[in-house]
């Protein structure tokens, strides 16, 4: 039995008849982005039952604790079950393509010290060996904003890009005279399936409000300002 678990998978193919000749020229697919995820339960243990049940069908690569412990569910090489139907950028599934991380919070409490410490020690293992853009470590909210609202506002999103785990701007000036908030919105990442949703994702994360779908001025100033650092402006 344990042989039979550890013998290699078939190369996964047409169904078609072809000849299987094998190339040396290949690697691992090297995920781009981290999608930040909370568990919305009171307890670490609860989560990790959710998240290793197989009828659930939920997954994601690693569980951060309150107390900073992080567990490790899903090889970083494999496409964990987190983001769900996703979109950001034109991207469509971001599961192929990113690690997703859930932290233990109810969504309703502020994220505990050790647990924001112990994150930042991952994303910094993870950036290093990826080399994962600032730009692209995200909320779940972010890139499902119809279906989610995770990390909640009370996520220190500005104390991880000081670090280099997303982007900021701090005291943006004025966004110009017709400036188009819904096109940057969309050139930012978010999808133009839904402007309202986006926009309420947008305040969440970097304005820790969410109650309205209205960008205020400060709003469009941060959002203008993120675009050009995002292109490098």
């Amino acid at each position: 039995m344990l042989l039979a678990a550890c013998a290699p998978m078939a190369p996964q193919g047409p169904t078609v008849p072809v000849s299987w000749q094998p190339s040396p020229n290949f690697d691992e697919r090297r995920p781009n982005f981290v999608i930040l995820h909370q568990t919305t339960n009171d307890d670490a243990e609860r989560a990790l039952r959710t998240l290793t049940d197989p009828l659930k069908k939920v997954s994601a690569h690693y569980l951060v604790g309150r107390d900073g412990a992080i567990a490790q569910l899903v090889d970083e090489r494999a496409r964990a079950w987190h983001a769900g139907e996703s979109w950001w950028g034109g991207m469509s599934d971001l599961n192929s393509a990113s690690i997703g991380i859930e932290l233990d919070n109810n969504g309703e409490e502020h994220f505990a010290s050790a647990q924001i410490a112990a994150l930042l020690s991952l994303l910094a293992d993870i950036k290093a060996r990826y080399r994962i853009p600032d730009a692209n470590f995200l909320g779940h909210g972010d890139v499902a904003p119809r279906r989610k609202v995770d990390p909640s506002r009370h996520f220190p999103w500005r104390h991880l890009a000081e670090n280099g785990f997303g982007i900021w701007c701090d005291a943006p000036p004025p966004a110009p005279p017709g400036f188009d908030a819904s096109l940057a919105l969309q050139t930012l990442g978010y999808s133009p399936a839904d402007g309202d949703a986006a926009a309420r994702a947008f305040r969440r994360h970097w304005a820790g409000d969410e109650a309205t779908a209205e960008l205020t001025d400060a709003d469009k100033a941060m959002l203008y300002c993120l675009v050009k650092r995002k292109a490098g402006g």
